[in-house]
């Protein structure tokens, strides 16, 4: 019914089975009581909600504070322009501890190209630890030199989940499991999906059924979002649109994927200044 062949239903079957590592099914539940609330108690949770910072001033200013939680938020661009390079930033900042005005959560990094550079996250991890020594020098509070006893290089590299996935079958595979995962590490703040057209732009001859998965994965990843008030960042290609008269460069996955996200960030080059 949902459009995919046996092989591939056993095959997204096996990575869910692998990854459980044979733990006891869980039980279901259901997805609980209707929430009934105000509007105004509506507001008042959004401009509760907390900002993972960028370390980039007028990015920040853009995003009103920094990349919000229970936001999904899409970084577009083409290849070289530094999509992935901010996603690591973040999956460093969102670990700053709340003293330094930071979440102090952690982190799930879902990489479908194969480009996270740990030795980047040791140099951004070790200038973000020596940002922090800066401050804590600087006002010499009791709560800054105490949350510097526990955030360090090795601290932040620890609470980096990575998880590499190479078709969309392990994507699809792997956001379908987070929950638990979440579950069980209740402190994360920040779901990156670096990549999240790559494993839809190959071997897809059903643009219906690319359609209807990309529409279940964003639906998923909103529920992810809210639930487990994180932050979901995914990154995306571009793709060139032909028109009559000019060919311009668009966001990848068409229309319709472009509803999927609340904030979306699309970077390019102006001669050498992003």
């Amino acid at each position: 019914e949902i459009g995919i062949s046996k092989e591939e239903a056993l095959e997204a079957l096996q990575v869910v089975r692998k990854e459980c590592h044979g733990d006891a099914a869980r039980t279901a539940t259901g997805s609980g009581p209707i929430r009934k609330c105000t509007a105004l108690e509506l507001l008042e949770e959004e401009q509760a909600q907390s900002f993972i910072i960028t370390f980039c001033s007028a990015l920040d200013n853009i995003l009103g504070g920094g990349v919000q939680l229970t936001k999904i938020t899409e970084i577009c661009g083409a290849p070289g322009v530094g999509k992935t390079q901010l996603c690591m930033q973040l999956a460093v900042d969102v670990q700053i501890p709340e003293c330094f005005g930071g979440v102090a959560g952690e982190a799930v990094f879902i990489d479908t190209e194969g480009s996270f550079m740990v030795d980047r996250v040791v140099d951004i991890a070790t200038a973000c630890v020596q940002h922090c020594q800066l401050i804590a020098e600087a006002h010499q509070e009791e709560d800054h030199l105490k949350a510097l006893e526990t955030f360090s290089l090795e601290s932040i590299l620890s609470h980096i989940y990575y998880f590499r996935c190479r078709d969309y079958i392990e994507l699809l595979a792997q956001v379908y499991l987070l929950p638990d995962f979440l579950s069980e590490h209740s402190k994360v703040r920040l779901v990156v999906v670096d990549g999240i057209a790559f494993p839809f732009r190959h071997d897809f001859e059903d643009l219906s059924l690319r359609t209807r998965l990309l529409n279940g994965l964003a639906q998923q990843l909103i529920i992810i979002a809210n639930d487990h008030k994180s932050a979901v960042v995914l990154t995306n290609q571009m793709t060139t649109r032909i028109g009559q008269s000019q060919s311009t460069l668009v966001p990848a996955l068409g229309e319709s994927w472009g509803h999927a996200a609340t904030v979306r960030l699309i970077f390019h080059w102006d001669n050498s200044q992003r």
